[in-house]
């Protein structure tokens, strides 16, 4: 039954390699790096409200984010946003979603999705969503979306198949290869980019917590009788503070034996990255991507620009750069050396403190 469906968007991230323009006041997931006038957990919504009802979401988040979801996405109710004291990977956040669906609706069928990603070819994407519900209810299986590799990309983490059906039973996880292994994953035809998409019913999933992560399912089972009462909030302080961080991939889909995957082809990137920004983003004459209005380029190919709003930017003789500018922090560094601004913002917080992070 499609009342049985829920959507449960995971929105607690920081986004630091989008700083300077992610900072933990303002994540990636509620801005507009794209420039398409929604935020991505808004379009995350969107792509979702179609198949789900809006009262058959929720929104596990930090709590500081809270009033954020609830301004970008107001068809939900304070009820609906879950609210982590602090992070502790994708495990707990969706063990506190599915605990929390299994007291309302033990029959629940969840689709869990970052709150951050890009999808361009959304019908395709839907059909397979709703191909994948179908069968992980029919079977009882745990599901995840595979990308076919377009490029042997050590940032992704990758899923082997066992055969070349459309839904196929998961061989094994590797999580970002070096170069060498990730183009030998390209060249078999049998590894997919792992999405962080997944769709299982709430018996299936909590049934795999309970057998791979008891120390979860233990602290979760024990949380239960306070969801949706006054008592939530001090009983959930209580659980992530004793509970181990860990991801759902290392957790639970690594070790469990009825891991299928539904590999599709719908426009799909996580957008974990400036270079990325620039891959999808509209360019001028010279491979530039910038603002439409308020930059003056000159001897500049290939760069990407981001300027805060009726800011003016003259540049010159830059080349394959990534210039980002905002209120209080202006970033220059070659689009080559990006994985670089980590350091960047360690350096930062070690002079300034947390009011430029």
């Amino acid at each position: 039954m499609v009342n049985n469906r829920y959507c449960v968007i995971m929105a607690g991230g920081i986004g630091s390699r989008f700083w300077p323009k992610s900072r933990q006041s303002m994540p990636k997931q509620f801005l507009d790096i794209l420039g398409t006038g929604k935020s991505f957990i808004r379009h995350t919504f969107e792509r979702f409200a179609k198949l789900i009802p809006a009262e058959n979401f929720l929104v596990v988040t930090n709590r500081k984010y809270k009033e954020l979801v609830l301004e970008h996405i107001p068809e939900l109710t304070e009820s609906q946003i879950l609210c982590e004291p602090i992070g502790r990977n994708t495990a707990p956040c969706i063990a506190y979603a599915a605990y929390t669906l299994q007291k309302t609706n033990p029959d629940a069928e969840m689709i869990v999705t970052p709150s951050d990603h890009l999808i361009l070819n959304e019908e395709e994407f839907r059909t397979i969503i709703a191909e994948c519900v179908d069968f992980a209810a029919a079977n009882g299986s745990l599901v995840t979306l595979g990308i076919k590799p377009t490029r042997p990309d050590t940032g992704y983490g990758y899923i082997q198949v066992s055969d070349h059906n459309t839904l196929s039973k998961v061989k094994c996880f590797t999580e970002k290869p070096n170069l060498e292994l990730a183009q030998t994953f390209l060249q078999t035809g049998e590894f997919f980019w792992n999405s962080g998409i997944f769709v299982w019913s709430v018996k299936a999933i909590i049934e795999a917590f309970a057998k791979y992560l008891p120390e979860h399912h233990a602290l979760f089972s024990d949380l239960q009788p306070a969801l949706g009462t006054e008592r939530e909030q001090e009983a959930v302080e209580r659980v992530f503070a004793e509970c181990r961080a860990i991801s759902i991939d290392y957790g639970v889909m690594e070790k469990a034996d009825n891991v299928y995957v539904r590999c599709g082809d719908f426009g799909w990137s996580d957008v974990g990255t400036w270079g990325s920004v620039y891959q999808h983003s509209r360019k001028d004459r010279y491979a530039n991507a910038i603002p439409a209005e308020g930059c003056y380029l000159y001897e500049t190919r290939s760069s990407i620009v981001q300027l805060p709003k009726d800011k003016i930017a003259v540049i010159s003789g830059l080349k394959e750069y990534i210039v980002v500018d905002t209120e209080d922090v202006l970033m220059i560094c070659p689009r080559s050396e990006e994985q670089q601004i980590k350091k960047f913002i360690d350096e930062v917080k070690y002079h300034n403190g947390d009011k430029h992070i």
